[in-house]
């Protein structure tokens, strides 16, 4: 199947009031746990390769993007691949060059009216390309220490980013944060309500891993769409993968013990996804 455009995928779940599933790959038996989640269900998916993976990968996309493209492109599900929180234009370029269908400018870190011009630019070579385009207003939390309890996006403002940028989809804090290791994150219900009837264009909650499942499916119902998801993917695999090596201290072939941690991965994958198809 033909690789999906994100816009086109999360334009759909925003009509139908479902949330889209986008989930980081760090590894590409990450990406086969969630294709493999999403062809059990039939549903859309997101797989995304953060610029830290790439760093991960001593700076090389190319290798573990090709992995990630050919079984995206594979897939019986529609699956869009996602460059994740990229700050590095030169790897944008790359990551547009090599066939990635979704882009994420993180300009978070600049000055306000810096943020804005570089978005900006960015669009302009995502609109070229037909690449779609995610970005960020402000710091959604969790990075460089900045997790205010009370830091939320105002949709006034969100709405004019996204004329002034002309994005595709937009990142807004409204009260996660990124790394969670617990799901106690208090999300602002009112406020989602008010950015999806003010913001044009589909609103993406970062951090995901920190929040309950009853928390997501309100805030999915309340106007919430891209729901984005990696450290508690993380934990479910490590979790895993250490109770059967302390039960089988003797073993050394990495596929007998990485591959219980992948299962649980799929697993939980498959009932995210489920989650958030059913929500609307």
């Amino acid at each position: 199947m033909m690789l999906a455009p994100l816009t086109h995928l999360a334009l759909h779940c925003r009509r139908k009031g479902t949330g889209l599933g986008a989930f980081n790959v760090i590894h590409l038996e990450n990406a086969e746990s969630i294709v493999e989640a999403a062809e059990r269900l039939d549903v859309p998916v997101v797989l995304q390769i953060s610029e830290n993976a790439v760093k991960f990968h001593g700076g090389r996309l190319a290798p573990l993007a090709r992995g990630v493209l050919a079984l995206a492109e594979q897939s019986s599900s529609r699956a869009c691949v996602h460059l994740d929180h990229a700050k590095d234009t030169g790897l944008i370029r790359e990551a547009i060059g090599l066939g990635f269908t979704s882009i994420m400018y993180d300009g978070s870190h600049l000055p306000d009216e810096q943020n804005r011009a570089e978005t900006a630019r960015v669009a302009g070579w995502c609109l070229d390309a037909g690449v779609s385009l995610e970005a960020e207003l402000g710091e959604v939390g969790g990075k460089d220490g900045v997790h205010a309890p009370g830091a939320r996006t105002d949709p006034d403002d969100a709405a004019r980013f996204v004329a002034e940028t002309g994005v595709d989809l937009l990142a807004v804090a409204v009260g996660s944060s990124h790394a969670m290791t617990e799901r106690t994150a208090q999300l602002d219900l009112d406020l989602i309500g008010r950015l999806a009837e003010t913001v044009p264009v589909p609103l993406v909650l970062h951090g995901s891993s920190g929040v309950s499942d009853e928390s997501m499916v309100a805030a999915i119902r309340a106007g919430m769409t891209k729901i984005n998801v990696s450290t508690h993917l993380n934990h479910v695999f490590t979790r895993t993968v250490r109770q059967v090596l302390d039960e089988h201290p003797e073993m050394v072939d990495s596929r007998k013990w990485a591959g219980p941690g992948y299962r649980a991965m799929t697993d939980e994958v498959a009932r995210l996804l489920e989650l958030y198809s059913t929500a609307g």
